[in-house]
């Protein structure tokens, strides 16, 4: 049989260009929808930085999870406004309490309804419909309890896949500090419910327990870099530590260290695996919040042991210095306000 001068170049137009697309979907940052406490602990706002500064993550929603959801979605969205990230949608999580954080001075006074981007009162109802609809499956990065997450499972069971959990969750060999034994983790023990549902969904889950996110902290010239870069991003940062160690009276000395950056490596580990060890393990949750290896727990891939902690502290002081890097989009006001 013999090809034609045509169907030879057709055949050849058509595998240049599938192989153009896959390179071009391999570049192609990754969306992601971010659930967050944001306000309790300041790790959170760190993390939400490091997201806006990475340009192989494309966020596209962040959505407030556990206690005074709305105190903290004003933080999120004055946040966003203030580094000019208003395309970037906000949603208020499942209802819980009133209970508050230190950081929550920082945006008292914040008005929702001048957020000028898309804001959704039911951020669970807008988080599934965005996953579900999305051509993509989404990177959910969770760094707090995740009721939210337990919620949207609920509601749409064929949730898991179309989507990916990255969190920072647990503790497998090692505790707090380094400590020589696992213990409960603040993420898992604030609702149990939550991260056993998390778990066992089905999607893949990568976790950044304490046995590695409980290690980093900025000091020396790691810290100074992002505390003299001059750009919006560092200085709204900077300005929720400086209220969050106040009225957390935390030892810490603001002008030399910040404090435990669990977050950010579950917002690193979204694209990149690099600086850690990964390891396969079967976790349990128990009532009492321990994430316990266990033959019968569920399948997730665990950062369980660090290969360079001081790169990784070195690469997010750079990445922070070098402020916003995602290009926003024409911000779209959406009908949905709080109430």
């Amino acid at each position: 049989m013999t090809i034609s001068y045509k169907t030879l170049l057709l055949v050849l137009f058509v595998i240049s260009s599938a192989a153009m697309l896959q390179a071009q979907t391999r570049n192609r940052p990754i969306p992601v929808i971010f659930d967050t406490d944001i306000g309790s602990d300041i790790d959170d706002t760190w993390a939400l930085a490091l997201l806006l500064a990475s340009p192989e993550l494309d966020l596209k929603m962040v959505v407030t999870d556990s206690h005074d959801v709305v105190g903290r979605a004003r933080i999120v969205a004055k946040f966003l406004q203030s580094v000019g990230r208003t395309d970037v949608e906000v949603g208020v999580g499942k209802r819980m309490d009133s209970k508050g954080g230190p950081q929550f001075d920082w945006a008292k006074d914040y008005d929702l309804k001048s957020y000028p981007g898309r804001f959704h009162d039911d951020g669970v109802g807008a988080m599934v419909k965005m996953i579900m609809s999305s051509a993509q499956p989404i990177t959910l990065i969770v760094v707090g309890p995740a009721p939210n997450i337990e919620e949207a499972l609920k509601r749409e069971p064929g949730l898991a896949k179309k989507a990916r959990i990255v969190a920072m969750s647990g503790s497998v060999y090692k505790g707090y500090g380094a400590k020589s034994k696992p213990e409960p983790e603040y993420n898992v023990k604030d609702h149990v419910s939550s991260t056993a549902a998390m778990y066992r969904a089905g999607w893949p889950v990568l976790i950044a327990p304490l046995d590695t996110a409980g290690l980093i902290q900025l000091d020396g010239e790691a810290y100074r870099k992002v505390s003299s870069a001059n750009n919006p991003l560092c200085r709204t940062l900077l300005e929720n530590y400086r209220i969050w160690l106040k009225n957390q009276k935390a030892n810490l000395n603001f002008e030399q260290q910040s404090s435990t950056l669990f977050d950010c490596l579950a917002v690193f580990l979204a694209y990149s695996k690099d600086f850690v060890q990964i390891e396969r393990v079967k976790l349990e949750v128990t009532p009492e919040g321990m994430t316990k290896v266990s033959e019968s727990g569920s399948p997730i891939d665990a950062a369980t042991a660090w290969k360079d902690l001081q790169g990784f502290e070195n690469f997010l002081a750079t990445r922070l210095a070098a402020g916003v890097q995602n290009a926003p989009f024409p911000p779209v006001r959406g009908s949905m306000k709080p109430k």
